[in-house]
């Protein structure tokens, strides 16, 4: 069989404006606890895409960590490519992608830090051997050998014992939505998508897309 005819007929819901709450926030909350419910293997996992100084995007894979009225949060070395080029660039993209649930979500919007305190809180909520390897990594530069990586661990691990403190250049970032689309995958590829757009007085609008 070729790629090309490699395909799935999605038949296990449907979406309408009707389904939808008028708060896509509300409306995210909802699915993301259906597919946890659903034991969607890595529910909290999505794509990011930041786009860098030259006009090139760029994706990823990262773990989503707060989900609230203010945006969608997760955390980070501040040094890596996607926070350089936030730097430059402060909007992203983001791609949920439950496909035992056959749904997607994208979300589009202005990406700013969390504040330090948001930060503080969640990197001493996580295992000491993540909070040390945070220290270490010099995320996105080239290392000469695996070796050089754990080496630098072992040396943080030397100075900081089992009490790391949170490096300046690691934390929080929250993508702020103007542009939140909710798909559903339907027969004969006429996907339901209904989108909610920020508009000028900050309210969101609920219109449906064409497939």
């Amino acid at each position: 069989m070729s790629i090309a005819d490699l395909r799935k007929d999605y038949k296990r819901a449907s979406l309408s404006e009707t389904d939808t709450v008028a708060d896509p926030i509300i409306q995210f909350q909802q699915w993301f606890n259906e597919a946890l419910t659903s034991e969607v293997p890595e529910a909290n996992a999505m794509s990011l895409s930041t786009v860098g100084e030259d006009g090139r995007p760029s994706s990823r894979t990262v773990l989503i960590k707060e989900i609230n009225d203010k945006g969608f949060t997760w955390f980070t070395n501040y040094h890596s490519r996607k926070g350089r080029e936030l730097l430059h660039h402060p909007f992203a993209a983001l791609l949920f992608h439950w496909i035992e649930l056959e749904r997607q979500v994208r979300i589009e919007g202005r990406v700013e830090r969390v504040s330090a305190e948001e930060s503080d809180t969640y990197y001493y909520s996580r295992p000491v051997g993540s909070q040390l390897g945070a220290i270490a990594s010099r995320q996105s530069e080239p290392a000469a050998s695996r070796y050089e990586i754990e080496a630098r661990l072992d040396a943080v691990k030397s100075q900081f014992g089992e009490h790391p403190v949170r490096p300046e250049h690691w934390g929080g970032y929250r993508v702020v939505p103007d542009r939140i689309e909710f798909w559903q995958g339907r027969p004969s590829r006429l996907h339901d998508r209904i989108v909610y757009i920020k508009d000028a007085d900050n309210s969101w609008i609920k219109q449906r897309l064409q497939p």
